[in-house]
């Protein structure tokens, strides 16, 4: 059974450095973190951050999609996904970098997450992985911002090690 959160807070470009929203992400992450949209917010947790944005504060500073695509090292417990989450929005807030296609990200996400893993996945829409993709959905939050702005919605989802056998935890 999915669980699912309301939780009302303000709105701030950089995603996690709204504290409701941080300590939800650092109280879901699992083990080995990888934040592939890091932005400013250092969060409590066992992070590799990467960001396209050389001044923000990352290990790495590659596209998303590259770094999917060329990661070497050990695979990571969850992933995060926090991208930008309109075009028009990256090129106001985000000095123009515009990111990867959302389903080539999601494509190549299992190459570096373990099985059982997780991804939690913020936009404005229900973006999940799928069960396509081998992906269970746990959880999904609401971040209410009031008024007439967007709420953000979180989906928390398992990597499956086979789609037709849940892993129970």
């Amino acid at each position: 059974m999915v669980q699912f959160e309301h939780i009302r807070c303000p709105l701030h470009r950089y995603t996690f450095s709204v504290t409701p929203i941080r300590h939800w992400v650092e109280r879901n992450c699992e083990g080995r973190v990888l934040n592939l949209f890091a932005g400013r917010t250092l969060l409590k947790i066992d992070e590799v951050r990467n960001d396209i944005d050389p001044d923000m504060p990352a290990n790495y500073h590659v596209d998303a999609l590259v770094f999917l695509r060329i990661w070497p090292g050990e695979k990571f417990n969850t992933v995060l996904l926090d991208p930008p989450y309109a075009f028009r929005k990256s090129m106001e807030l985000y000095k123009g970098n515009i990111c990867s296609p959302f389903r080539q990200l999601k494509d190549e996400i299992s190459r570096v997450l373990m099985p059982g893993g997780l991804v939690i996945t913020f936009g404005y829409h229900s973006v999940v992985m799928g069960s396509s993709r081998g992906f269970a959905v746990e959880r999904l939050a609401v971040f209410s911002h009031g008024g007439a702005i967007h709420d953000t919605i979180a989906s928390v989802e398992r990597y499956q090690i086979n789609v037709d056998q849940p892993i129970v935890l």
